[in-house]
């Protein structure tokens, strides 16, 4: 591809001549897939070889076309969801335009802020119903950002001073994490189940942390 060719974004289903602007023509297309390898079963193919059956169906389809497929890292913890994150990584031109919209937004108009020196959630700058228990959850989460907890940690930190019967099982932290994930509405994806070891928090765009004065327990 020459160095000064313009790249327009035209939706797959209006590729035929008629839907063409003037002077430009089809060469290809980009597939972006996410998929975070943690949302893997067992008994599911690697991504290497997801990425090896597209390309040879591609081929099938039409052997005169080229592939090339490029995988999408971030760092680890990073927030919302796979296919944005790829669609920003890959440096699509769509996407990268909506990030600086979200950026742009008043963070206080709408989204989510975690007010954890008030005690508060807003949702759309409507006040989240939670009960001390849920947000003191949300608030352990928060404060480990980008670090996937066990049930284990969580039972041994909130329930520290709980004796006997009081202690809940691991079974009970699920209850109460789908319980906080039904009181944050469509923001419930900011708590994301890791499989197989526990949860992690996720700042999405439309995320705001107001933050006491205490830093994060897991800096030292």
């Amino acid at each position: 591809m020459a160095q000064n060719a313009t790249i327009t974004k035209t939706p797959a289903h209006q590729t035929s001549a008629a839907h063409l602007p003037a002077g430009q023509e089809v060469r290809g297309f980009a597939l972006y897939v996410g998929l975070a390898e943690d949302k893997l079963n067992s008994n599911d193919p690697h991504l290497g070889a997801i990425v090896a059956q597209i390309k040879d169906l591609v081929a099938q389809l039409s052997p005169a076309a080229e592939t090339y497929a490029a995988v999408a890292l971030a760092p680890e913890g990073t927030g919302g969801r796979d296919i944005d994150v790829v669609r920003l990584a890959l440096g699509d031109p769509a996407a990268h335009a909506r990030q600086k919209h979200d950026e742009d937004l008043d963070r206080a108009a709408s989204g989510v802020v975690l007010d954890l020196s008030r005690k508060r959630v807003l949702l759309d700058n409507v006040p989240a119903t939670l009960t001390f228990r849920e947000f003191e959850l949300l608030q352990f989460l928060v404060l480990r950002e980008g670090r996937t907890v066990s049930r284990e940690e969580i039972i041994e930190t909130l329930w520290a001073d709980a004796e006997g019967e009081e202690i809940p099982s691991e079974r009970t932290i699920d209850v109460h994490v789908r319980r906080l994930r039904v009181k944050l509405a469509q923001y419930q994806d900011i708590v994301r189940t890791v499989r197989g070891t526990g949860y992690r928090f996720d700042r999405h765009a439309d995320v705001s942390i107001l933050h006491t004065s205490t830093p994060s327990p897991d800096v030292f």
